[in-house]
Order: C-alpha cells, then structure tokens, then sequence
C-alpha cells in the first residue's frame, strides 16, 4: 500500500497549495455559476474522503458535526454555497488534515478489500479532479499560477508545430474498459479502478476516418477569429449562436486584441499568442463552429478512443497510446509540470500507433457526442458521479496539463455542459 498512501498524501499537499497564497477574500470568490467558493471546495474534498474512504468504510463518525450539512454537494446547492456558515480558515486546514491523517492510518493498518480500496482510490481521483478544478477557479479569477509540490519541466516549449492527418483504417474495435482480472482486483495502484460511465467495453464497428495528428493551434484559431468567425451566424448551431449572444462572445476567452496583435491571459498576466500551443479554453460550441469554418468536425469519442488505443491488425487495445507502460515526462504533459501547455509538435514518444501526438496530456479534448451510458450501465459507490450528466453533457478526452497522469487512460471520459469556456479544453478536428 506504499504507493497508496503515497497519492494520499500528495493529493492533499497540493490542495493545500493551491489555496495556501491565497487570502481569505480570495478564497470566497466571486459568485459565478462555473466556479465554487474555495473553502467551500477544500472542504467538499475532505468531506468526501472522509465519507467514502473511512465512515463508509468503518462506519466511524465524522470529525465535524455539521460537515453533511455544510459540505455535502447533492444536499447543498451550488447556488447557497457561498450563504453557509463555513469553518475559519485554521479548523478547515486542520479538518483537511485530521482526514489525512485518518485515511492514512487506515492504509497502514492493511487489510483492505476490494470495497475499502476502490473508496480509498476513488476519494483520492475525486481530489485530483477537484484540484484541476481549483486550478481553473484560479484562472477565471485572475489569480497568479499556484506554487504545486511538484515537479517542473518545460522543455517542450519551442517544439513547434505538428501539421496533417493520420488516417485510421477503422474496424472492429471494444469501446470502452475491460473488465478487471483477478490479480488486477488486488492492485494496490490505479490498475485495478475504473469508473462507472467506463463500464464496460463492447463492439463496435468503426468506419474509416481521418484525424488530425495534433489539436488545433493558437494560429489556427486566430484565423477563424480574424476570418469573423465569431460574428457569422452560418457557422454555429442554434444553441451555440445563442450561448455566443447571451454571453456576448467576440473571441475566446482570456484573449485580448492588443497592440496591432492578440494576446491571452495566463493566470494573472498577459502573454502573446503562442502560435504553435494548443488552443485551450475553448468551449464546445466554439470547437463546433470552428469545425464548420474549417470544413471539418469533431470526432467521435469512438473515433477518438480507436486512435487512440487501437493497435493496427490486432484486437490488442493499449491503455495508453503509447502502450501499457505507465506515463512519463517523455510521453506526456501533465502533472502541472510545465505549468501551462506545450508546443503541440512535441512529445513524439506519446504518439499511438497512427501517428496521433499528445492524445493524453497538454489539453482535454471535446469530441462530438453527447454524455452518456454505455451498454448495462450502473452507478458505481459515488451513485451522483455520472448519471446525472448524461443527456446535458458533452464528452472530452485525454487529459490537461496540470490534470494527474495517475488519473488518465484511453477509456476515461470527462464531460462538461458546451458552454463551458473555463475548462483546460481544446479539440482536434476529422476530415468530412
């Protein structure tokens, strides 16, 4: 259980970190519907370990009283969040803390089964999604880049770019998870969880298509929005032209015409275009138009799974694109290490068997299809996970920069209404 009580332990430093410069002011936020206030957020992520990992577990009381009152996110509004008499800073930072300590003399003791191990796992890849989240709040409030216990590396920067297609010859193809073997069901690492909506993989028949090796650049953008492609009704669909008018979109978002040229916000400061970096907050219905505007489209998470994972002329189906080898900095960027993306031309170790670069890391990817279950779904331990989601949701892949690597695989799936502008989220684009 080294390793586990190892991402335990990292997964609260960095919560920790996240907020650890911040004032009290800042930590209330503004009230927006796409961010929550972070003391309400931090201890949200001690509530839930503290639920799922020990009193579901061993059934022993909660270290606060009124922490289901205060920190439960299905029984607590989004919208009251800011309303609740939440704890001073020193009693959340010691309720964070207490949990830890807790959770980790419960590893220790050994023992677990599957049940009390998939919870331990699952509250610390709750954390980790929460953390990202946390990262996001930060740039939408305009705050300076967080000082992560992690390690740096940015030497994709400068990479350049990585133009053209691969073309996939399609087949048949098992979307999603395979089920767990035995030895895998006692893993004391990710190995042996997967989520609900991952669940499980069936056939499918993939048609033959054409990707594009790397998403779709800062430059490539730039031309849509110089071409008024914010401006022409034609290119969006009807949901998309109304989110473009009632939010008043004229470009993306954190970019500003400046100085005869464009610039993008990073955090708290302003930086110039980056022509060869993966676009990035980009919502769903921007990636849309952008794809009419470009004579392309989106791909299907079939078709993006297939490129992703497929090996050619095999039913062998990788976890990651490169193979079954965990991730590394040589493959992909993530775990915050460049604190930002890098040139989409780098990182060729981690392209899958078409030639497909950075299908995990630097940027989530939005592909085409709406949220929703696979075949014999069922709601796994956290039953609100998922389910909720499906029909209102649209589907990326592949992960962020600052996204953990020990989160990610071929089959995982994020979702996030199309409107979404805040998330880490580009696109790559198919031929017609």
């Amino acid at each position: 259980m080294n390793e586990l009580s190892a991402w335990i332990k990292d997964a609260r430093a960095c919560t920790l970190a996240l907020v650890a410069d911040l004032s009290d002011e800042q930590l209330r936020v503004a009230k927006l519907d796409i961010v929550n206030p972070l003391d309400w957020e931090i201890g949200h992520v001690a509530f839930f370990q503290e639920r799922f990992a020990l009193r579901d577990v061993d059934g022993r009381p909660s270290l606060r009283a009124d922490a289901d009152r205060l920190y439960d996110s299905i029984a607590v509004d989004h919208s009251v969040r800011w309303d609740l008499p939440l704890p001073p800073r020193k009693e959340l930072i010691d309720y964070l803390r207490g949990v830890r300590d807790a959770v980790l003399a419960l590893v220790a003791r050994g023992g677990l089964d599957r049940n009390a191990h998939y919870r331990q796992l699952l509250a610390v890849f709750h954390e980790d999604m929460h953390d990202e989240a946390i990262a996001y709040t930060r740039q939408t409030m305009g705050y300076g880049p967080p000082d992560l216990p992690l390690p740096r590396d940015d030497t994709g920067i400068g990479a350049g770019a990585l133009e053209g297609d691969a073309r996939v010859p399609g087949g048949r193809f098992e979307l999603g998870a395979p089920e767990l073997g035995a030895t895998e069901l006692g893993a004391a690492d990710g190995a042996s969880f997967i989520f609900d909506n991952e669940q499980w993989a069936h056939a499918r028949m993939v048609e033959p298509f054409v990707i594009g090796r790397a998403p779709v650049t800062q430059a490539e953008l730039l031309r849509f929005v110089e071409d008024r492609g914010y401006t022409r009704r034609e290119l969006w669909s009807e949901e998309g032209w109304a989110s473009r008018e009632r939010e008043d979109w004229h470009a993306p978002v954190y970019w500003r015409h400046h100085a005869g040229g464009w610039q993008r916000r990073h955090f708290d400061r302003w930086v110039d275009l980056e022509p060869h970096l993966p676009a990035i907050h980009v919502s769903w219905y921007e990636a849309d138009a952008y794809c009419r505007w470009a004579g392309r489209r989106l791909p299907t998470e079939l078709e993006w799974e297939f490129a992703a994972s497929a090996e050619p002329g095999t039913s062998r189906k990788r976890r990651y694109p490169w193979g079954d080898d965990p991730p590394t900095p040589a493959h992909v960027n993530m775990d915050a290490r460049a604190m930002g993306a890098i040139d989409v031309g780098a990182l060729p170790l981690g392209d899958s068997a078409f030639g497909c670069r950075q299908m995990i890391g630097n940027v989530w990817e939005w592909t085409s299809d709406t949220f929703g279950p696979y075949p014999g779904f069922a709601p796994g331990p956290y039953k609100e996970y998922s389910e909720p989601l499906f029909g209102t949701t649209k589907v990326l892949r592949g992960g962020a920069w600052i996204t953990r690597a020990r989160l990610i695989r071929n089959t995982w799936r994020n979702y996030y209404e199309p409107y979404r502008r805040d998330v880490w989220a580009g696109f790559r684009t198919c031929a017609l």
